[in-house]
């Protein structure tokens, strides 16, 4: 269920720091969440310079490129892991990118696990204890 999103302005990375990133972001949440990697996703959402302003100046007229990123995660993960992973991206993004800590900001999402859907079904039910003793489906 983890889902990562960086928003991040199209000129600040290439293509291999982009893949490093997504790939280094999936293992931190699975270590971090203790989730299986198949079930984690991240996503690169690149900005144009023009489509982003910091502190009201766009970044094609000379704002400093300010990275932004988003974990959604199941409701009721514990405080300390919902810090650790703002943590450990923004650690990402500044080792990674050479992005600048101050301008990093991110944001966790905590969903019901009755409004996250899997395949079309509730999580909630998906991963319910199963009292059959037959493991869930998905």
């Amino acid at each position: 269920m983890p889902i990562a999103h960086f928003h991040l302005v199209r000129s600040t990375f290439t293509p291999d720091q982009g893949r490093r990133l997504l790939v280094r972001a999936a293992e931190v949440y699975a270590e971090v969440l203790d989730s299986p990697l198949e079930r984690i996703r991240t996503y690169l959402a690149p900005v144009e310079p023009g489509a982003m302003t910091v502190g009201g100046t766009l970044v094609a007229d000379g704002g400093e490129p300010a990275p932004y990123f988003t974990a959604v995660v199941l409701e009721g993960r514990p405080a300390a892991q919902r810090a650790e992973l703002l943590r450990r991206f923004t650690d990402l993004l500044v080792e990674i990118l050479n992005a600048s800590r101050p301008t990093v900001r991110g944001r966790i999402i905590e969903v019901s696990p009755d409004d996250w859907g899997i395949g079309g079904e509730p999580a909630s039910a998906v991963r319910a204890p199963v009292r059959t003793g037959t493991p869930p489906s998905r």
